[in-house]
């Protein structure tokens, strides 16, 4: 079960957001490349389903998002990752959900790539109020493959790990202030999928 907070931000704001003293250190940073699939008839998107392969460094890997419930940026769903082969898609191995599994593996002949997002993550993990946290930066852009349809992508995420969901509020309140002068982080139900997905659909 991936618990989150998804938070958009302004270009203008990343400075001071960078020079808040919980994220003093450089934090890990790694470059993600992310292909979305789904079938021509969007059976995964009537589902609020995601499929996605991810190349992270020189790991492939494969991950399916249920649509969960996404309220004010706090969003709570399944998500099941593991090491894949570059087209592989193989399912019954990774889902232990075993109707979903079989759905997505009936699915699988049908499934094209329709989007993608090339993003750098800068990532912290930060512990706070009793609570273990992931805080990720991802700056980079959402595409269509083969057309010139792109758009901007900017946000912070922050993961529960560890400990207590209301943390994650808390956690958002105290990075909105820096000695700089205040970070307007905005709480964001839309996630990289849904945003690709309207992107695909301006072709289509």
């Amino acid at each position: 079960m991936e618990t989150e907070l998804k938070l958009s931000l302004n270009a203008q704001d990343l400075p001071r957001l960078l020079a808040h003293p919980l994220l003093a250190g450089a934090g890990s940073v790694q470059r993600l490349l992310n292909t979305y699939f789904d079938t021509p008839e969007l059976a995964l998107q009537r589902r609020r389903m995601a499929v996605r392969e991810r190349l992270a460094g020189e790991q492939w890997l494969l991950t399916v998002k249920t649509a969960g419930h996404s309220e004010n940026g706090l969003s709570r769903r399944q998500e099941w990752e593991a090491p894949t082969t570059r087209g592989d898609l193989q399912f019954d191995t990774l889902v232990d959900d075993a109707d979903l599994s079989a759905e997505l593996m009936d699915l699988r002949p049908t499934l094209q790539a329709l989007f993608c997002t090339d993003f750098e993550r800068q990532r912290w993990v930060i512990t706070h109020d009793g609570a273990d946290i992931e805080v990720a930066l991802d700056q980079g852009r959402i595409h269509v493959p083969g057309t010139d349809v792109s758009e901007l992508l900017l946000e912070l995420e922050l993961e529960l790990l560890s400990g207590p969901e209301s943390v994650l509020l808390a956690l958002a309140d105290v990075l909105r202030q820096t000695p700089q002068g205040p970070v307007a982080l905005t709480p964001s139900d839309a996630s990289k999928a849904q945003r690709g997905m309207a992107l695909w659909q301006r072709l289509n």
